[in-house]
């Protein structure tokens, strides 16, 4: 007769544990620093107690968690595409007022979003919006997200030679800096328009090596991120991408 199997309970797996304020964030229902907000408002309880440390542990998917009166519980992953506009920041609050990407999904009844990476102020173009900062990590992560294409004015006609020098990028502030592909998309009578390819997304990159070669950006605008492009998005709107969209990124 075969012996019952006895398991060791000392060896099985654990939850794993992580603060309060994160695992409402992975939740998609808030930012951390919203959601440390609410931890320190006494809105968060905890297995029926209010928690008022941002960092008191959590075993997500164990314990019972609550914002309020409601049960916090994972929201459906919801990804907004905008035609950002120039001249708006990045930002759900401007310390020095300016006016933030936000306005563009002002009258829209949506969950909480952030922004997936950042195009600075005078930057237009491609910009998504998502409530799952682990997805958005990945994406915005060199590692592991897609390459971004950007269309750029220049001041000036481009030639070969110029194309040549932006393809070795350069050195900025100590940072070596380059593109993954830099080609001429098309000229007019006094300026023209690049194509340029990141792999990587580092602070004001496109610019800096310009800037570092002697030429003034007039217009800069992403127009695709992998194989989601823009498309004819009109400017300052924005939708909804389909489960077949977000599958693509």
């Amino acid at each position: 007769m075969p012996r019952p199997m006895v398991t060791d309970s000392s060896k099985a797996p654990r939850a794993v544990r992580h603060g309060v304020a994160r695992v409402i964030s992975k939740l998609g229902l808030a930012s951390r620093t919203q959601a440390t907000a609410w931890v320190l408002a006494g809105r968060v309880r905890v297995n029926g107690s209010v928690v008022r440390d941002p960092e008191f542990p959590v075993r997500q998917g164990v314990d019972q968690l609550h914002v309020d009166d409601a049960t916090a519980t994972a929201v459906e992953r919801v990804v907004l595409i905008l035609n950002k506009p120039r001249g708006l920041v990045t930002t759900r609050q401007d310390e020095r007022g300016r006016a933030t990407v936000y306005q563009c999904l002002s009258d829209a009844d949506l969950p909480w979003l952030a922004p997936v990476g950042r195009l600075d102020k005078a930057s237009e173009g491609l910009l998504l919006f998502c409530n799952d900062p682990e997805w958005a990590a990945r994406l915005t992560d060199p590692d592991t997200g897609p390459d971004k294409t950007y269309h750029v004015q220049i001041d000036r006609l481009p030639d070969a030679a110029m194309l040549a020098a932006l393809a070795r990028g350069a050195l900025v502030d100590g940072e070596r800096l380059k593109f993954k592909s830099a080609s001429c998309l098309r000229t007019g009578q006094r300026n023209g328009w690049l194509e340029i390819t990141l792999d990587e997304g580092r602070n004001r990159q496109i610019r800096r090596v310009f800037e570092a070669h002697g030429l003034v950006v007039l217009r800069l605008v992403r127009v695709k991120i992998g194989a989601l492009a823009l498309g004819k998005l009109p400017k300052g709107k924005w939708r909804r991408l389909s489960a077949a969209e977000i599958a693509t990124l």
